[in-house]
């Protein structure tokens, strides 16, 4: 897929590994809707992206838990442009906490926004997805793979994802669309400052040595490739690959190696 003056709507959008996307899509000649709900600041990428790219941009304020919002989005991408090619499901929260003493609302926070938000953009862009034959991306994560201890609901909500848009790509086997899931790894973006912890409050630090991490400016170009070559699933580091491996043939191992990593994050909760 050539992506130049191609529609795209990237959720999430204003900031982290959304608004990496959002440049390297504009870089790549396409047209944006944008949603976040940082409306304020999502204006302002939207009119850089316009100066600098000689693209169209749209801002629209949108909160994915929100099915109307997400419904909204969707209207907005047809009034302006008049069709959809690709629908890039990247808003994300995530939320760090034993399961143990963790109050059950984080845990539906964390999934309304990651699965539910997933769910509600893709009902109302599939429609016209089916027409231009485009694409369906769902930024995932590798634990949507194998679930991390003290992120029960973050796992719970990728691998929901995972679960969905594998369905999703079966149902549209004859249909000509495109569904990619793509799978970074520990990435560095604002993810961690903002997850949750067990009462629902911002974390607002890193646990993790964020100088060692992919950059959301390489997962966004990993990605937009992977639209252009419509790749089925991308698993973006060694680490990760690994990990599916060794999940497929020794799950045993992979739970006592993924205790080990991460009982030495920082102010680890594996005690």
């Amino acid at each position: 897929m050539n992506l130049t003056n191609k529609i795209v709507i990237i959720t999430g959008a204003s900031s982290g590994i959304g608004k990496s996307l959002a440049i390297e899509f504009a870089k790549r000649g396409a047209n944006l809707v944008l949603g976040a709900r940082h409306f304020v600041n999502l204006c302002t990428i939207t009119q850089q992206l316009e100066q600098q790219y000689k693209i169209k941009a749209v801002a629209v304020q949108c909160d994915v838990t929100i099915e109307g919002d997400c419904e909204l989005l969707i209207k907005q991408a047809l009034v302006t442009f008049d069709k959809i090619d690709i629908l890039v499901n990247n808003a994300g929260i995530s939320m760090r906490a034993l399961f143990k003493d963790t109050d059950v609302k984080v845990l539906k926070s964390v999934m309304d926004v990651n699965f539910w938000g997933t769910v509600y953009c893709t009902k109302y862009a599939l429609p016209e997805i089916l027409k231009t034959k485009g694409s369906i991306v769902g930024v995932s994560s590798i634990a949507g793979y194998k679930g991390l201890p003290g992120r029960s609901g973050y796992s719970a909500s990728k691998f929901a994802m995972n679960g969905f848009l594998d369905a999703l790509r079966v149902e549209n086997l004859k249909t000509g669309i495109h569904i990619l899931t793509a799978c970074p790894g520990f990435t560095a973006s604002n993810i961690r400052n903002t997850a949750l912890d067990k009462e629902g409050n911002e974390q607002r630090e890193s646990t993790l040595n964020e100088e060692s991490m992919m950059t959301s400016d390489e997962v966004a170009k990993i990605i937009a490739n992977g639209v252009e070559s419509r790749s089925r699933t991308l698993i973006m580091t060694g680490q990760g690959k690994l990990t599916v491996l060794i999940g497929k043939f020794f799950p045993k191992l992979l739970d006592k190696l993924v205790y080990n990593t991460l009982a030495k994050e920082r102010n680890s909760l594996l005690r």
